[in-house]
């Protein structure tokens, strides 16, 4: 089918492997901190836990894609992002109906134990957390190199919808049905939007089809035999996952990445509650989140087209210098345009921190080992948002009495340290090696 769309596309066929990605991207916002973030208010209230307790499910689901990112990763290259991607909606999609009805607790040692509601959440998240954020990006990266920095910004743009509409339809169906209808939309909604298009479309790369990168022509040859390919062609780093490891920059950007996820964690699944206890309003604190997530897809494609003309290390440390700004500011919150304001400025800084390290691992690495080199990597990512989803609850339930500033004092202290990290993440020289082999045997 893929062969038959591309000989007939008056296009290039990235982008209809762009757009297939980008329904994955969309629909994992069924287990975004964003849209749980909508829950916390009437979990609380019905079933009486703290912000603690609901929060724990999303860090139990980061802590397990910490240990799944390696796999996923490896499947990725073993077997295609098609079917990892595939099978990811499939698992999303049942374990968000399930939400609905994951309302099983006891009671240990004083504390409650929602276990069905972890156990169901967890999964999600981890679909969340690895094989859909490395597999939507891993096949883009294929597809583009030339402009990879502007592709992944549109994929993340699709994420960003996805961040504005999934809270949206949620809050709406909470307050018409309750939150056990909201999870069931959600669910039906993740089959309707994804299924077909990541089972049907997505290709591993466009030489399967007889394609090239970008959509590029054959290099053409000039009369005397002498390569004539364009001075602004892309010359690929070809690295396996052997040498890639060996660098300290695939380790540094790494660790820059995991800080920035654990900011962006913390911040997004508890500011709903923020701003509410901050006396602003059910209202306001809707509006606040759904201004993260369109900023987020603002942010996505300027960091996308910047990283393609700026070298990536200064690039991130800038993302993370944003970040680390808003984290600051939202101290300072005390009324609706600052909560607005805030929001927006830290959803740019994220359409960056979702933009940039996919980018700066296909730049500095290749795309021959990307999908096993990513899930190596992916760790420091997933095990970074599992902890940031904890820490805000653990320091308003049980450290500042009832407050999160020590928490965004602490992010944006956080934010600095991480912009001075990734500054020492320069692109290695890379070996030569043999030329690249196919990826996957899957079309």
């Amino acid at each position: 089918m893929q062969q038959r769309l591309a000989n007939r596309a008056p296009f290039y066929y990235g982008w209809i492997v762009l757009g297939a990605a980008g329904s994955a991207m969309f629909v994992r916002n069924a287990a975004a901190s964003l849209t749980i973030a909508v829950f916390v208010y009437p979990l609380s209230e019905e079933l009486g836990w703290n912000r603690t307790t609901i929060s724990f499910a999303a860090a139990l689901g980061g802590l397990a894609a910490t240990f799944m990112s390696p796999v996923v990763g490896y499947l990725i290259d073993r077997y295609g992002a098609r079917k990892v991607l595939t099978a990811s909606v499939l698992i999303l999609g049942i374990s968000t109906l399930a939400l609905a009805r994951a309302t099983a607790a006891f009671t240990a040692f004083g504390f409650v134990v929602p276990w069905a509601f972890w156990i169901a959440y967890a999964i999600g998240r981890v679909i969340f957390s690895s094989p859909v954020q490395i597999g939507a990006s891993v096949v883009v990266s294929r597809w583009f190199i030339r402009m990879r920095g502007r592709t992944n910004g549109i994929l993340n743009l699709s994420h960003s919808v996805g961040m504005v509409l999934f809270p949206l339809i949620a809050s709406v169906v909470i307050a018409q049905s309750g939150w056990r209808d909201a999870w069931l939309v959600l669910g039906v909604l993740v089959f309707v939007a994804a299924l077909l298009p990541v089972t049907l479309l997505i290709s591993e790369r466009p030489e399967v089809l007889g394609l090239r990168p970008d959509g590029d022509e054959e290099e053409p040859v000039a009369e005397d035999g002498i390569d004539a390919t364009p001075s602004d062609a892309p010359d690929e780093p070809d690295w396996t996952t052997r040498q890639a490891v060996r660098t300290p920059a695939l380790w540094l950007l790494a660790i820059a990445t995991g800080l920035l996820f654990l900011m962006q964690a913390g911040t997004n699944t508890h500011s709903n509650a923020f701003f509410q206890d901050q006396g602003l309003g059910t209202v306001i604190a809707g509006v606040g989140i759904s201004f993260n997530a369109i900023f987020l897809g603002v942010g996505s494609i300027v960091w996308g087209r910047i990283v393609e003309k700026v070298p990536v290390r200064f690039v991130m440390a800038s993302v993370a210098l944003v970040m680390a700004a808003a984290s600051f500011l939202f101290t300072t919150t005390n009324t609706a345009a600052e909560a607005l304001a805030y929001s927006a400025l830290f959803g740019f800084g994220l359409g960056g921190m979702l933009t940039v390290p996919p980018v700066a691992y296909a730049d500095y690495y290749g795309r021959r080992s990307l999908g096993t080199i990513r899930g190596i990597t992916e760790p420091f990512t997933t095990f970074g948002q599992a902890v940031g989803v904890m820490i805000p609850g653990i320091v308003f339930d049980y450290i500042s009495a009832a407050s999160y500033m020590p928490f965004f004092f602490a992010a944006g202290s956080v934010g600095i340290l991480t912009a001075l990290i990734a500054l020492f993440a320069t692109q290695p020289d890379h070996p030569r090696v043999e030329s690249m082999q196919p990826v996957a045997k899957c079309g």
